[in-house]
C-alpha cells in the first residue's frame, strides 16, 4: 500500500486552531511538530533527562506544523484536506512515500547488539539467533526505556561482566525493561530484583524475564519510590546485595544517594551510569557525602558510569 505524506504549515499560536479544525474535518490521526509544545514538555518532564538531542532542537527551532497520512488513492480525503487548509488560509504539501510494510519495517531499528564480550541483546522476534558464545538477552525493545543502544546502558553491562559472580544477588533501581536484571541472570547472577517507579515498568520487566526462562524467585519486579516509601526501603534492605545497579539520570541518582548505603554491605558494589560529563562530579560528590568511595569511571561518548563502595 502507498501513502501520502500531507504538510500543513501553520505557526505556534494557531496551531491548535489548526488541529481543532482538522479534527472536526475528519482527520483525527495528526503528528504535531512543534517547537513551544516540545519546549513544554522537556519543562513539565525535566527530572527524567539531562540530555536533549541538540540535531533534533535544531530541526524543531521555529517550527510549527502538522502531518497526516492517507492512501495515495484517497483522493476525496486528500480534497477535502487541501479544501479545509485553504479556509485557514493554509497550502498543504504533498510528498509521496515508498511502499513499505510499516507493520514490520519498524523492527529494522533493532538489530541485534553485542555489548562487552559476554552479552548479545535481541528483540523477541530474533530469540532463535546464533550468537556463538555470547550469553542472550532477549527484549520486546518497543514497550519501556532500556533496549541495550544507548551508551550508559552499554557501560553497566560491561561493567556486570567484570563484577557479576555465579549465585550473586543484585538489585536493579530504575529497572525500565529489565535488561540489566536479565543480563545480571545471564551472567550467572543467583537472583536479580528489579525496581520502577512506573509500574507498567514492573509487568514489561517481567514480561522480558519471561522471554529468557527467568520469572520468581530469580527475578522479582516491583513497583515504588525507596526515597518516599518507607516499607518499600525497609523490604529491600533486610537482604543483602552483591551488586546494586542505577541507571538513571544523574539527578535522581544524587537523590538516591543518602539512601543508597542502606543495599550496600562492604563487599557490595555499586554501579550507576546515565551521567552525562558535566553532571559527573556532582554525582561524585553525592556518593561521597553518603559514604561511598569511587573506585572507576568508565565514559563513552559524552556518558559516564561510575562504580563505587561503602568505605570500610
Amino acid at each position: 500500500m502507498a501513502w501520502l505524506e500531507i504538510t500543513v504549515d501553520t505557526t505556534a499560536n494557531d496551531i491548535t486552531k489548526v488541529t481543532n479544525v482538522l479534527t472536526a474535518g475528519g482527520f483525527s490521526e495528526l503528528l504535531i511538530e512543534d517547537q513551544t509544545e516540545f519546549e513544554s514538555f522537556l519543562e513539565e518532564n525535566r527530572d527524567y533527562w539531562d540530555y536533549i538531542d541538540e540535531e533534533l532542537q535544531q530541526r524543531l527551532q521555529g517550527l510549527s506544523r502538522v502531518k497526516l497520512y492517507l492512501e495515495d488513492t484517497d483522493q476525496a480525503g486528500l480534497g477535502r484536506l487541501e479544501a479545509l487548509a485553504a479556509s485557514l488560509g493554509l497550502k498543504t504539501q504533498v510528498r509521496p512515500l515508498p511502499e513499505v510494510d510499516y507493520q514490520e519495517s519498524w523492527k529494522d531499528s533493532y538489530p541485534p547488539q553485542p555489548i562487552g564480550e559476554k552479552l548479545m541483546v535481541l528483540p523477541c522476534w530474533l530469540a532463535d539467533t546464533d550468537c556463538g558464545s555470547r550469553e542472550k538477552v532477549i527484549l520486546d525493545p518497543g514497550l519501556t526505556f532500556g533496549t541495550g543502544a544507548h551508551p550508559s546502558t552499554q557501560m553497566v553491562m560491561e561493567a556486570m561482566e567484570e563484577l557479576v559472580r555465579p549465585g550473586s544477588h543484585c538489585l536493579d533501581l530504575g529497572s525500565g525493561s529489565g535488561i540489566l536484571s536479565i543480563a545480571a541472570l545471564r551472567l550467572g547472577a543467583a537472583s536479580a530484583t528489579g525496581v520502577d517507579v512506573d509500574p507498567k515498568a514492573e509487568d514489561i520487566a517481567r514480561e522480558n524475564a519471561g522471554y529468557n526462562g527467568f520469572a520468581a524467585p530469580a527475578f522479582t519486579a516491583l513497583t515504588g519510590n525507596v526515597t518516599t516509601d518507607s516499607a518499600l526501603m525497609d523490604a529491600l534492605s533486610r537482604k543483602d546485595y552483591d551488586l546494586v545497579l542505577v541507571n538513571i539520570v544523574a539527578d535522581v541518582i544524587v537523590a538516591l544517594a543518602p539512601v543508597l548505603p542502606r543495599f550496600l554491605t562492604h563487599k557490595s558494589r555499586l554501579i550507576c551510569s546515565g551521567i552525562l560529563d558535566t553532571r559527573l562530579e556532582d554525582v561524585v560528590q553525592a556518593l561521597t557525602a553518603a559514604g561511598l568511595s569511587v573506585t572507576s569511571v568508565r565514559q563513552k561518548e559524552d556518558w559516564r558510569c561510575v562504580t563505587a563502595q561503602r568505605r570500610s
